[in-house]
């Protein structure tokens, strides 16, 4: 089902003219209200009057998480907060909280978002949606439990945490849907299996998964142990929450809501523009934000964009799966790493679990990498030789596609750290 054809299925022409207008809208309105971008602006000498194609885009000033810090907490929002309706934050663990505000506008506009991602994985109003994010200032639970609900279907605002609980819900509900982070979801198919439950019995058809990076062979993994079908999609509480693009059934990248944001994909280096296809750094402007437009939010997050119509009938630009953050990827000895590598080999061998953590030390002034991985249950034993043929195997792959030579340990099934929210994956223990 398209939620709504009229956006989701305008020529490019028409999706580039509404950018445009609503760029310029969006420009003049913070040049007028928000003295962060204002000073920003008069410091690079340009006027909203100076914004007359979507490419001028490229001549306003980017803004990034530590903005927000230094506007903590209500300086770039451009309403009085007699207008904004709800709070969000991120949890703050590295300084001061990332606050996002909401007019009831904003608030219509997000839930009809997310009521179009979820359309487009495919859940309706005959489905019963257990979310597992957590709640509270987090955007993902509010942001999906509201329009999961616009879509008519049945919501268990179930939140992260006791995952025996879940497993109990999805069976006594009868769950069809489920939507939280990968790794989580995966860890409640460890847990129902513990339980003599197979998952692939229960009612869950259709996940969807946002909140982490990860890579598509876990996504497979998950359909695999869940029996489901499985899709990304991706927003930052910064520019609104879930919601900026998803995937249909086709799961050939996710569809942007251009007609809220204008996307860039840019060279984390030089800033230049990458071509269609080419992966860089996502850069977000907010296009109908009242409470809190943000122009070039730099996310961080590493993806390429495809403006080909996809086969499902849509025809806005589609965003490739996030394979990681700029400031997530790892230098070892001058290589880059990124974790969804590491994931996507793992993935690929038969006999270990996809938990895995990397550890990067130091000794002697030179980088050391240990990457620890699960042993699937099954495949755990006592015969070391069996083990130590497969963590060959393991460091053999991952040495062709890193092109780094990593200490590979096996560890026993359910012994790595399991989360309920992003599972940490990076253990940086260099000196700083």
């Amino acid at each position: 089902m398209i939620w709504d054809s009229a956006n989701e299925c305008r020529p490019r022409a028409e999706i580039e003219a509404l950018q445009l207008a609503r760029l310029q809208e969006t420009v003049a309105r913070v040049y007028e209200r928000v003295p962060f971008y204002r000073q920003a602006m008069d410091a690079k000498g340009i006027r909203p009057s100076d914004i007359r194609t979507l490419d001028d885009v490229r001549l306003l000033p980017m803004t990034t998480k530590d903005d927000f810090r230094r506007n903590y907490p209500y300086g770039l929002f451009a309403v009085p907060l007699k207008e904004v309706v709800r709070l969000h934050a991120s949890s703050g663990t590295t300084g001061k909280p990332i606050v996002v505000g909401y007019t009831r506008r904003d608030l219509e506009t997000w839930t009809d978002l997310v009521a179009r991602l979820g359309a487009m994985a495919g859940v309706t109003a005959d489905d019963v949606v257990q979310i597992v994010f957590g709640y509270g200032l987090f955007t993902g639970g509010f942001g999906l439990h509201y329009g999961m609900e616009r879509l008519g279907a049945t919501v268990v605002p179930a939140s992260a945490g006791n995952s025996k609980r879940h497993i109990m819900l999805i069976q006594d509900f009868g769950t069809t849907v489920l939507v939280g982070t990968p790794s989580y979801v995966l860890h409640l198919a460890e847990v129902a299996e513990q339980e003599g439950i197979n998952p692939r019995e229960l009612p869950v058809r259709l996940g969807l998964f946002g909140g982490e990076a990860s890579s598509r062979e876990m996504l497979k993994e998950i359909e695999r142990r869940w029996g489901m079908l499985a899709t990304d999609n991706y927003g930052l509480s910064e520019v609104m929450g879930p919601g900026v693009s998803g995937e249909c059934q086709y799961q050939d990248g996710q569809h942007v809501a251009e007609d809220h944001f204008l996307v860039e994909i840019l060279d984390p280096v030089t800033g230049e523009p990458c071509p269609p296809g080419v992966k860089g750094e996502v850069v977000i402007t907010t296009l109908t934000k009242e409470a809190l437009p943000v122009l070039r939010y730099r996310t961080r997050d590493v993806s390429s964009l495809n403006f080909e119509p996809c086969r499902c009938g849509r025809t806005t630009a589609r965003l490739a799966k996030i394979t990681g953050r700029t400031d997530d990827m790892l230098i070892i000895r001058g290589v880059n790493v990124f974790p969804s590598q590491v994931e996507s080999v793992l993935m690929e061998i038969e006999g270990v679990a996809p938990h895995y953590q990397l550890i990067v030390s130091r000794r002697n002034y030179l980088d050391e990498l240990e990457i620890r991985v699960e042993v699937n249950p099954e495949f755990f034993s006592d015969r070391y030789r069996e083990l130590e043929e497969l963590e060959e195997k393991v460091a053999d792959r991952l040495h062709t596609v890193l092109q780094l030579k990593a200490r590979v340990r096996l560890v026993e099934p359910y012994s790595i750290p399991r989360s309920e929210g992003k599972a940490r994956r990076v253990i940086d223990l260099r000196p700083k």
